[in-house]
């Protein structure tokens, strides 16, 4: 009994979780966080964090990875064939919908302005996930690792320099500072 209600329960809280975040896989960490880890407890808050980074360097949308391995981590493989089905159910749906009537959204004036609602929730989830990450790092006590966050931020911002730069020269600088730990210089 207690399987089938987590199945349902992970079903329940994958489709409402894909029916009701907009924006891309980034916006579904702070609602995997409100369920799986502050309800349910079923893991940590670093837990999350590295199931996110693995999520994102998968191959594949970050939001189904996400879901496949929170559903892995709650229920095993039946946990991800349930979590992947509810993340691609709604999209699908929902693409579908808009698809068929498309003509009518693109001139409706209300359908715009929840559209542009929607863009305002996204970015503030996006502004709660940075802020979160930021913590983390924080936490972590390193120099290197918390200058590297406005670091990365000038580099774009100002300097405009491509992100996926940023990111390969930061990774290569944490790939680095791993090795050195290891052989125990810092």
């Amino acid at each position: 009994m207690k399987n089938r209600n987590t199945h349902l329960w992970l079903l329940a809280v994958n489709l409402f979780i894909s029916t009701f975040t907009f924006g891309g896989g980034y916006v579904v960490v702070p609602m995997v966080r409100r369920f799986f880890v502050w309800k349910k407890r079923y893991f940590t808050e670093e837990e999350l964090m590295d199931m996110a980074a693995v999520a994102q360097s998968a191959p594949g949308a970050i939001a189904i990875n996400l879901s496949a391995l929170a559903g892995y981590h709650v229920a095993g493989m039946t946990g991800v064939l349930i979590s992947c089905i509810a993340a691609v159910l709604p999209p699908l749906l929902i693409l579908g919908i808009v698809s068929a009537f498309y003509t009518a959204f693109i001139s409706n004036a209300v359908a715009a302005a929840v559209l542009k609602g929607m863009e305002a929730g996204v970015a503030a989830l996006m502004v709660d996930l940075v802020a979160d990450m930021c913590a983390l790092i924080i936490k972590e006590r390193s120099l290197f690792l918390t200058m590297m966050i406005p670091a990365a931020f000038l580099a774009n911002f100002f300097l405009h320099i491509n992100v996926a730069l940023i990111l390969i020269v930061c990774c290569f600088f944490c790939i680095v500072q791993v090795f050195r730990r290891k052989r125990g210089t810092k």
